[in-house]
């Protein structure tokens, strides 16, 4: 069964408050959710296997650890995805990066895939979908399922804030998957945003509006 793990860490939450505030500009809520990302990054990693190694100091030959060539790819949720994936980046440099893109149908308000471009060894990779929001849920959920029509067989999501329903749509349709967030907020109005949530993700890394 897929986990939820908020990732309490103080660092976090600190910035996610300042990446909340509607104070704050467009050039600092993009530097804000750069630094988060590459904080979850952090915690999201902890668990990757190592295997042994030796290396040569310049004291002696000594016994230590590398990561067991296990593979990353990043897949964000265009377009807010984005602004999480150079935080990413800086810290697992080898990851390989695709994209996925989706729109809501105004009739049946279902999210329908307009663009998906993804490393040829998806199957073979731990894959990290990120979206800074999981609202209603039906982005990620629509992500995951063309990941895994695709052949992926570990994936994991990642978002900055989360309202109950998205989580519980994800965890019912793949409890597989292990979800990772920076906090679990309280619910979702009448128009499907977050509360209190942060805005709308896109237009503030954006500009646009």
């Amino acid at each position: 069964m897929g986990k939820v793990h908020v990732l309490d860490h103080p660092l976090i939450q600190h910035k996610l408050t300042y990446i909340r505030d509607k104070n704050t500009g467009t050039k600092e809520f993009r530097e804000l959710v750069d630094e988060v990302a590459m904080l979850m990054a952090f915690e999201i990693t902890r668990n990757l296997p190592l295997q042994e190694n030796t290396v040569q100091t310049p004291v002696m030959e000594a016994q230590t650890k590398v990561l067991a060539g296990k593979k990353i790819g990043l897949i964000p949720i265009l377009r807010a995805g984005l602004g999480m994936v150079d935080g990413m980046l800086n810290l697992i440099p080898a990851a390989r990066v695709g994209h996925v893109g989706l729109y809501r149908d105004p009739e049946t308000l279902k999210p329908v895939e307009y663009y998906i471009k993804l490393p040829k060894d998806i199957e073979e990779r731990e894959l990290i979908v990120i979206d800074p929001m999981l609202a209603t849920g039906g982005s990620a959920n629509e992500t995951i399922h063309s990941l895994k029509k695709r052949g992926a067989k570990q994936i994991r999501l990642m978002c900055l804030v989360a309202a109950p329903e998205g989580v519980e749509v994800i965890k019912e349709d793949h409890p597989d998957v292990d979800i990772y967030l920076g906090a679990l907020d309280e619910k979702l109005d009448e128009h499907g945003y977050i509360v209190p949530g942060l805005g709308d993700a896109g237009d503030r890394l954006f500009g646009t509006k």
